[in-house]
């Protein structure tokens, strides 16, 4: 039987892919303009067809012809346009040129004749002046009669589905008229170190990462995102499924073939001595003061994992919290754990794009509750592929803009701007040490 097909809009590595594909969909193509997203995107889903563009130059016949789709039933198209959400008085915000990314969302889903939709944005949408403009959205999919929306909108938190991060994100979910409605998803857990009887707690931070080993102990990792090791600890419930170790670890995902006693994704951070001071001194839970980063605290859940900026904007560093056992800001992989990816999922080798990656994700269990409900709309069962597939080349994980805008044969989309600006990436230690003459340390 053939699963049913999901389309991903504003892919970057996966996280909604990730959460749809173990959801029981198959995903059959991602668009994505920044080509290193695009290569991580297709070093983790190989059998995808990634379409290294921006939105608003793809077509719904392109997208079919490109996957090899032909006339079959698109079943879900999901992502997270990026918006400004602010109107002028007497414009329509969905007008402004700079919302034309969502204007996009809207017309794929209605040239693919896509049963279902998952719109997801900021939490900051359903209120202020930003509502009008999230009742546009609403208004244009309603608009000519062939899609129904879901009456209220619905903020879900992550940690409200076995994630050990708080992270709200606004979901929208829509139905052609010849469809049943989806329903939200109900929460599951809540976050950890808070008092609610209603639910389960979610994993905690120390559950997350405590059989990880200490990054720091591996030189070879100032130099190399990766290395073989057998310094695991005894990972907890919610850390043994990341490592593939429990009966339902791939849920109705593809297997993966990969290599679980590597630790990936672990570049190392330099500190100066006095950050590191500053660090360890700093409570659980509570906000470094020169640094402003948050430390985790074991048995509590991560502040929301933020991206930073891309080239244009600066190249800021994602400011990366606090580990709660080391005196160091976690890594990418311990990033990755907080945010719910499994062990097997890889991102770029920097740390920059690795936590721009996630950061700018959805968590994929989050992704996979809501995309659950779509797919009991459908009224499908899903099914458990037998088949593992092998992950793509790992120079797809090592490439700069430069190669991979050459690799997937387009022009570089940020590379002029970086070369107008002369903005360049800034290391840890330089924001660090910003951060210290700032506060007069």
């Amino acid at each position: 039987m053939t699963r049913p097909i999901g389309i991903d809009l504003f892919a970057g590595a996966g996280g909604m892919s990730l959460g749809f594909e173990q959801a029981g969909f198959d995903i059959a193509a991602a668009v994505e303009i920044d080509p290193v997203h695009c290569a991580t995107h297709h070093f983790n889903f190989p059998e995808c067809t990634v379409i290294p563009k921006s939105v608003t130059d793809v077509s719904g016949d392109e997208i079919r012809e490109k996957a090899g789709l032909g006339d079959k039933e698109i079943d879900v198209v999901f992502g997270g346009a990026p918006c400004q959400g602010f109107s002028m008085i007497g414009q329509r915000a969905l007008d402004d040129p700079r919302n034309s990314l969502v204007r996009d969302f809207v017309r794929i889903v209605h040239e693919l004749e896509a049963r279902y939709f998952v719109f997801e944005n900021v939490k900051g949408l359903t209120v202020g002046k930003h509502r009008k403009f999230l009742e546009e959205v609403i208004a244009a999919f309603e608009n000519g009669g062939e899609y129904q929306v879901l009456l209220k909108e619905r903020v879900l938190n992550a940690a409200d589905f076995g994630v050990p991060q708080n992270r709200h994100r606004l979901f929208l979910i829509g139905a052609r008229k010849d469809c049943n409605l989806p329903v939200y998803p109900k929460q599951t857990t809540h976050p950890a170190g808070t008092s609610n009887c209603g639910s389960p707690e979610s994993p905690t931070c120390a559950e997350a990462l405590g059989d990880l080993p200490d990054a720091e102990k591996f030189k070879t990792l100032w130099d190399t995102d990766q290395v073989a090791t057998t310094a695991w600890g005894k990972p907890s419930k919610y850390a043994a499924e990341l490592r593939c170790q429990t009966n339902d670890a791939w849920h109705f995902g593809h297997p993966r073939d990969w290599d679980p006693s590597i630790l990936t994704s672990s570049l190392l951070t330099a500190h100066t001595e006095i950050s590191r001071r500053r660090f360890k001194a700093t409570e659980g839970g509570a906000v470094e003061p020169i640094s402003r980063f948050f430390k985790l605290a074991p048995g509590g859940v991560s502040n929301t994992l933020r991206a930073g900026t891309d080239s244009a904007r600066g190249a800021f560093t994602s400011p990366r919290p606090i580990h709660y056992k080391y005196a160091r800001c976690v890594t990418v992989r311990e990033m990755a754990r907080l945010h719910g990816y499994p062990d097997w999922f890889r991102f770029h080798e920097t740390k920059w794009h690795g936590a721009r990656q996630i950061g700018n994700s959805v968590p994929p269990p989050l992704a996979r509750a809501v995309a659950g409900e779509v797919m009991k709309a459908l009224g499908i069962e899903p099914t458990r592929p037998t088949v593992s597939q092998k992950l793509g080349k790992e120079t797809l994980l090592r490439m700069d803009l430069s190669q991979a805008s050459k690799h997937w044969e387009i022009e570089n989309p940020i590379g002029r701007r970086d070369r107008k600006s002369g903005a360049r990436k800034r290391k840890q230690e330089e924001i660090e040490a910003l951060d210290a003459l700032n506060a007069g340390a």
